[in-house]
């Protein structure tokens, strides 16, 4: 991995008088997408913000080019772009796998084409540090240049390792191109479900045996402070971003009110697995790998850049644990009175695989 630390690129190919790059940001009308393009808007060193999405958003002071990023006639819309930020990810755990690869990876694909086509010079992309892959043999915390030892199964992280594979063909192919990938821990973001805030929507926390959990969180807002340094070039190549340190899963449990529940390994994914092919969960048995295995990293590009989090994991916990609306069932969002319906008398956890074991467990006793 190579880093860049305060320096920002001198050449401005789309400069209309500003002080800084003109930078375009996939995405736009929403989300994370939304709030990188109104942070920058408001920067004094970027010169222009080009907000790029299928629809047009309530961003200020952007300039806005209405385009679905999958189409190659986005080429034509980065004409004196300077950076692109492509933010455009179907991230959602409702969207069918197929259908959410197909976008989230075409998209990219696209995108960094176009951006080639263009001679744009530069192109950030933001996967996730969910590619170096949750693991009780993990290193605590992983060094950013670890390997990318995630499963490539149709889930979510499936998508993230296609798009690092993506960056890292592009940076072969377009050796004029500079590719940087951002890699978040666990986003709080108002909105956006993923399966570790899922995993705190439910009335206990599982557990493994044996396993020590450890907790690191991404706050939006220094996502977004992350991906500025990104764009003025003051961090390059790949990079993760995170909340200093982490919690221990007794600090998760005191922040959020919620007790655990154990179960042993075979028991927590055999049955994961047998629900997802049942059809009862979308997310395959590896996504719980990310609530019971630790996947903390260590953020030493950024922070040789002059880079800090403004939130630390307890602040961005009790973020995600105030946006609460229900309760999790393997990883799929219900609201509070189907997920009691759903527990027929005993508690459910994060996965319906505690619930069911436990269940199933009182059955045989009253026999």
């Amino acid at each position: 991995m190579s880093t860049s630390k305060g320096r920002v690129r001198p050449r401005r190919r789309g400069d209309a008088g500003g002080s800084g790059p003109v930078v375009a940001v996939t995405g736009a009308a929403d989300g994370l997408g939304r709030a990188l393009a109104t942070h920058l808007a408001a920067s004094p060193e970027v010169s222009k913000v080009i907000a790029i999405d299928a629809q047009r958003g309530d961003v200020a002071g952007v300039t806005w080019r209405v385009v679905d990023v999958r189409d190659p006639i986005v080429a034509g819309r980065l004409s004196g772009v300077d950076v692109v930020v492509h933010l455009d990810l179907d991230r959602s755990l409702e969207t069918p796998s197929r259908e959410r690869r197909s976008y989230n990876v075409r998209g990219a694909q696209t995108v960094l084409t176009a951006a080639a086509a263009e001679r744009v010079p530069h192109v950030v992309l933001v996967t996730g540090a969910m590619v170096y892959g949750a693991r009780p043999d993990n290193e605590v915390p992983l060094a950013e240049d670890s390997p990318l030892r995630a499963d490539p199964d149709p889930s979510l992280v499936g998508d993230l390792l296609e798009i690092e594979q993506l960056a890292a063909q592009a940076r072969r192919t377009h050796p004029g191109l500079k590719v940087t990938v951002a890699r978040p821990a666990a986003l709080v973001v108002p909105g956006m479900g993923t399966v570790v805030t899922r995993h705190f929507e439910s009335p206990r926390l599982l557990t493994v045996k044996g396993v020590a959990q450890r907790w690191q969180f991404c706050h939006v807002d220094d996502l977004v402070t992350a991906l500025e340094f990104a764009t003025l070039g003051r961090v390059e190549g790949d990079f993760a971003v995170g909340a200093d340190g982490w919690l221990e899963h007794e600090e998760a449990e005191e922040i959020s009110g919620l007790r655990r529940i154990e179960l042993p390994a075979a028991v927590t994914f055999g049955t994961a697995q047998r629900l997802h092919r049942l059809g009862v969960t979308p997310a395959p048995a590896t996504d719980l790998h990310y609530v019971v295995y630790p996947w903390v990293v260590e953020c030493g590009a950024l922070r040789e850049a002059g880079w800090r989090p403004k939130h630390d994991n307890a602040e961005a916990l009790s973020t995600l644990l105030a946006a609460r609306t229900g309760h999790a069932l393997v990883g799929r969002h219900v609201g509070r009175k189907e997920a009691t319906l759903t527990a027929a008398g005993a508690t459910v956890a994060v996965i319906g695989a505690a619930a069911i074991v436990r269940r199933a467990r009182r059955r045989r006793r009253g026999l």
